[in-house]
């Protein structure tokens, strides 16, 4: 005997439900809110200062021979 075809039925997406965020825009939003504010400002001024003492512009910071 032949088993039985069980039929799946999909269910439609809730028009009222929101879609799930992209990976971008997720992280996006998690870097731009209030709360992070502090952390994100302080590793930019951290990139910031490790970029120009990497730099040839930090030759001015050295007292003139």
């Amino acid at each position: 005997m032949a088993p039985k075809q069980q039929r799946i039925q999909v269910a439609k997406a809730d028009p009222r439900r929101p879609q799930a965020k992209g990976y971008v825009s997720s992280a996006y939003n998690t870097l731009t809110s209030p709360e992070n504010a502090s952390v994100v400002r302080s590793i930019a001024v951290f990139g910031a200062a490790v970029a120009f003492f990497s730099s040839s512009w930090s030759e001015f910071l050295l007292p003139p021979l």
